[in-house]
């Protein structure tokens, strides 16, 4: 793990620590912990798998560059939106206790 990251991972593991001592009850705590690790995961997969495929698309026709990578950030940015949105609701189950 890169040692600018480790601030923030820091964060969010004190966040669970103390939002999941507060639903332990309920079990919402750790549904919500394993929801946005998944998300958290299936957001790095997603965006991996965007530039590849971008990657290789210029490689294959790189005066399609400009194409390729505009198409590319707007991609990214519906995957890392949707990732947000799910985060944001793993947050309010955490949080809420629903």
């Amino acid at each position: 793990m890169q040692r600018r990251n480790l601030p923030l991972f820091g964060a969010l593991l004190l966040v669970l620590c103390s939002a999941n001592l507060a639903s332990a009850a309920t079990g919402a705590g750790y549904a919500a912990a394993i929801g946005m690790g998944l998300s958290v995961l299936g957001i790095g997969i997603g965006l991996g798998l965007i530039g590849n495929a971008a990657m290789s698309g210029i490689a294959r026709q790189p005066e399609q560059a400009g194409t390729i990578q505009s198409a590319m950030i707007l991609v990214a940015a519906l995957v890392e939106g949707a990732g947000i949105l799910s985060l944001i609701l793993c947050l309010a189950t955490l949080f809420m206790g629903a």
